[in-house]
């Protein structure tokens, strides 16, 4: 039979011979697979198992970092256990924020709770928390046992972070009570074999989450075998028997890493239900290969050409077409269960992966050549909007300098060098803005603050611009008052960032409207303009940095396209919202700005100090820009004030010495020794102990002011320097006693 199979050519009865010869060596290999298969089912399952364990621990520890940054916040928050309404009311509102936790609040050293975000009407003392006394002795951050709440009355873990003084002593803790219910929300989606057991233990071994049945299992102990293998290396696996009587194997992991918690996170699942899968299968390709072998000889024999040589042909042919770029090629085969369906499955999942990834790709670059555009869009206008106050300040020092100017003509000439300045300043403040926002370094003070007072000053900002662009327009605010709880600089710079967008696209002699009104328990702001409208295009990314309508040479209305970026930033911070409607182009816009209302009565506003006399004053300017520091003299000696200029640290120090300044003007940015150890230097000399010192410097970040105030300066300003706000300084400075 065997030799008239290999004299016959047809592919079937190779498909025959094949099918015999591959018989034997099938079996073996099928009963050894099946072995392996459980064995590699009991590796994969103790990987697996070690993963989710592993993950449950991050879900855990991530929920625990998260009320550790909180609660760091809110440590870091000054005097926050002097005012309690104020601690109440900050952590009622957090509370409110996030409901994954019971309570928070502030404990006094005494052991006391100073403040609560839920409300109890009777004392509470903490003092005998272990909690509180670890966060009172570590001095870090603490992540406590098992709690039933004793005024929550839940089950809960606090967490708890000291409050340190500038001794770095601890004067309080903050804490923060995690509702067990919600650290179990990971291990609800979690789905385990029939039987499996999730549960998280403290550092005593008490039970904190557990699937199933949580309710009946918080707080209680685990068996000192489960808290042997906790106990020891977290990667093994260990098999133990629960008190169900059920055998499973289990993996641990810790929740969290540089000492977070002292938690332990173990998953186990049914020793039985690891190999049961491998067992049915094994089960399964041993029938699979008796029915393989029969149908395989019937098929080669019978209807090997129909069945095979035909779709072989044709994955074939769809294989070629895909190689020759015809990616939408498929290969028309119906599936089934069969290897070669398998094979027409993979080939036709390869082929519209391949389509999908060009998709992606052409996406891809599209968007690429998209924010190519915008960049090399914002970088024209940037230079365009940066030459423009450049032009008549050069023109204006080139008038000056000439020396035949009229009178009349240097006063104009200086105030257009003003407004240009000023135009500038006002750019690179956006930038700066902008930079703070998308890196959080942005901080709201808050307070309460009356609506039509935020009006009020933002119109006082804006209507300049609508009078120049003749505009009509209308405020109006309900008759009783609208409170939000904001910081007034930001509410007034987001309205006048609006207002100022409404005046720019709106042509001369539009209208403008702005109304303030109640909507429950919110605030709107809405701002709207008959002006020239937004497409839908623009309405989708009206919101984006650099955004602008029709941003061209020819039709530029100025601006870098940050002033709404910078308006969505800062109500969000708020935690409003912005939105903008507009019907299409040439019919207007309408903005709405929603921010939370309060119903807390605004601060009072803080009386107006009359101006101080003007007062001649020994002055020293340091500066290494030789232009800055004479520009920064003549107008100090035109004010009446006695100025000694240095371009050096050490030369000021010896000025300082000799002249004994009462007023000294220091850059940061000095060659040598910066400005900061030059101002460590001058509080160290007798003569300048108690001189004032004002930083002028071209460094704006948070992180500067700090420095500057802790190297000993009394007052801050950026380049360039408001003259009015220096001028107005100086005058509120204590009278000397003389001038020499």
């Amino acid at each position: 039979m065997a030799f008239l199979l290999f004299q016959l050519n047809s592919l079937r009865s190779r498909l025959v011979l094949l099918v015999l010869l591959a018989i034997a060596p099938i079996t073996v290999m099928t009963f050894i697979n099946g072995q392996r298969e459980r064995d590699h089912a009991v590796a994969v399952a103790e990987e697996n198992l070690q993963r989710l364990t592993n993950l449950a621990a991050a879900n855990e520890a991530q929920s625990i970092a998260g009320a550790r940054q909180i609660l760091r916040d809110m440590a870091s928050i000054p005097n926050l256990a002097d005012d309690e309404a104020h601690c109440n009311q900050l952590a009622a509102n957090i509370l409110r924020e996030n409901p994954d936790y019971s309570n928070l609040g502030l404990i006094r050293l005494n052991g006391d709770v100073a403040c609560s975000g839920v409300p109890f009407n009777t004392k509470v003392n903490l003092a005998d928390r272990s909690h509180f006394r670890r966060a009172v002795h570590l001095r870090r951050f603490v992540a406590g046992g098992y709690v039933f709440g004793r005024v929550i009355l839940k089950h809960t873990v606090n967490l708890t972070y000291p409050v340190l003084d500038e001794q770095q002593r601890v004067t309080a803790v903050v804490f923060a009570s995690l509702d067990l219910t919600r650290l179990d929300r990971f291990v609800a989606d979690i789905q385990l074999p029939p039987g499996s057991l999730l549960l998280t233990t403290d550092s005593e071994g008490k039970i904190i989450s557990r699937k199933p049945n949580p309710d009946d299992w918080y707080g209680k102990q685990v068996s000192p075998e489960m808290r042997n293998a906790m106990a020891a290396e977290p990667g093994k696996p260990v098999t133990l028997v629960g008190p169900d009587g059920v055998s499973r194997l289990h993996r641990f992991a810790r929740v969290g890493n540089n000492g977070l918690t002292d938690y332990t996170v173990t998953i186990g699942i049914p020793a039985d239900a690891i190999t049961a899968n491998a067992r049915h299968d094994q089960m399964l390709d041993l029938a699979a290969l008796g029915a393989t072998i029969i149908l395989a000889l019937l098929a080669a024999w019978f209807v090997g050409d129909v069945l095979v040589l035909r779709r072989v042909k044709q994955l074939a042919d769809t294989a070629n077409r895909i190689a020759s770029g015809t990616l939408e090629a498929r290969s028309g085969i119906a599936y089934g269960k069969e290897e070669i369906s398998d094979l027409a499955r993979a080939l036709d999942a390869m082929a519209a992966a391949l389509q999908e990834k060009e998709k992606q790709h052409l996406r891809a670059e599209s968007q690429l050549r998209e924010a190519d555009r915008r960049k090399d869009e914002f970088l024209a206008m940037l230079a365009h909007e940066l030459r423009n106050p450049l032009a008549p300040i050069s023109a204006g020092a080139q008038l000056l300098q000439s020396g035949h100017a009229s009178e009349g003509a240097v006063r104009r000439t200086a105030g257009i060098i003003v407004r240009q300045v000023h135009h500038m300043t006002r750019l690179v403040d956006d930038l700066l803005d902008v930079s703070r926002v998308t890196r959080g370094l942005v901080t709201l003070t808050r307070a309460p603050l009356d609506v039509a007072q935020i009006v009020a000053d933002a119109v006082e900002q804006a209507e300049p611009l609508m009078q120049a662009r003749q505009h009509r327009f209308e405020v109006k605010l309900p008759p009783s008052p609208l409170l939000v709880n904001g910081d007034h600089k930001r509410l007034v710079q987001v309205l006048v960032n609006v207002l100022n967008n409404a005046a720019k696209y709106t042509p001369t002699g539009g209208e403008i409207q702005l109304a303030a009104y109640a909507d429950g328990a919110n605030v709107k702001l809405v701002v709207s303009d008959n002006g020239i409208g937004m497409s839908a295009d623009l309405r989708s990314h009206v919101f984006d940095l650099f955004a602008q309508a029709d941003r061209n040479s020819d039709r530029s209305q100025g601006g870098l396209g940050l002033g709404l970026a910078l308006v969505k930033s800062l109500v969000e911070l708020h935690g409003g919202a912005v939105a903008v409607e507009s019907a299409g182009e040439q019919q207007g816009s309408t903005f709405i700005i929603t921010l939370p209302g309060t119903p807390q009565q605004p601060a009072a506003a803080p009386a107006s100090q009359a101006s101080a006399p003007s007062q001649q004053l020994r002055v020293l300017v340091v500066d290494d820009n030789v232009d800055a520091a004479q520009t920064l003299q003549l107008l100090l000696e035109t004010a009446g004030h006695k100025v000694s200029v240095a371009h050096s640290a050490m030369e000021a120090l010896e000025v300082a010495q000799a002249r004994a300044p009462q007023l000294c003007l220091l850059d940061i940015g000095l060659p040598g020794i910066s400005g900061y150890e030059l101002a460590r230097g001058l509080r160290a000399l007798p003569a300048t102990a108690h001189a004032a010192l004002v930083a002028i410097t071209g460094y704006g970040r948070h992180e500067d002011r700090e420095q500057a105030r802790i190297a000993g300066f009394d007052h801050y300003y950026v380049k360039p320097v408001d003259v009015d706000a220096l001028l107005a300084l100086i005058a509120t400075l204590p009278t000397p006693s003389g001038v020499s």
